[in-house]
């Protein structure tokens, strides 16, 4: 048992970085069956469709953002300051599974992904300015959360505290609060 879990760790490894370098689209199930030296039909018995494996790598990083989002709004007393530390947290320690989401938004839409990663936002927005923002308000939640998850993308080789301490200060800079 242990064995068949090691190998679909390994499978799903192994598309992640095909799929990062190459497209879902443009990686065979074959291609990762050969970069890791099994069969296709001992991939099969593990994930049944590319769909099953996109789905399956991205599955524990919309949980954990589900989550973090649904532990926030059941609080009452969380500040802005603690949204945005742990979105960002949320952000960097699934940055790779978040860049293959940017990356492959057609393939994500037609398996249903998008639409909750998008509705984050809208909660995040509400959590930080009421249960009827307006449209500034809402433009600026859209360049703080968006911004975040950016900067987690684009500054890999940064320190994290760093990182995370100019991404937290430029996120509340947008949402213009102190």
């Amino acid at each position: 048992m242990a064995r068949q879990s090691d190998t679909k760790q390994r499978i799903l490894q192994t598309a992640r970085e095909l799929f990062a370098t190459k497209g879902v689209q443009q990686t065979s199930l074959q291609e990762i069956a050969d970069r890791l030296g099994i069969t296709k039909p001992a991939l099969y018995y593990h994930f049944s469709s590319r769909e099953d494996l996109v789905r399956s790598i991205v599955t524990p990083l919309l949980e954990d953002g589900e989550q973090f989002i649904a532990r926030m709004e059941q609080r009452a007393d969380v500040s802005a300051i603690e949204l945005l530390e742990g979105f960002f947290d949320f952000n960097y320690r699934h940055r790779a599974g978040i860049l293959l989401l940017l990356t492959e938004m057609t393939t994500l839409a037609e398996l249903g992904l998008v639409d909750m990663v998008l509705s984050w936002r809208a909660r995040l927005t509400r959590l930080v300015f009421g249960p009827e923002p307006t449209l500034q308000q809402e433009a600026r939640a859209v360049l703080a959360f968006g911004g975040m998850q950016d900067c987690t993308m684009q500054f890999p080789d940064a320190p994290l505290d760093e990182l995370r301490s100019a991404t937290v200060t430029a996120a509340r800079a947008a949402l213009g609060i102190g």
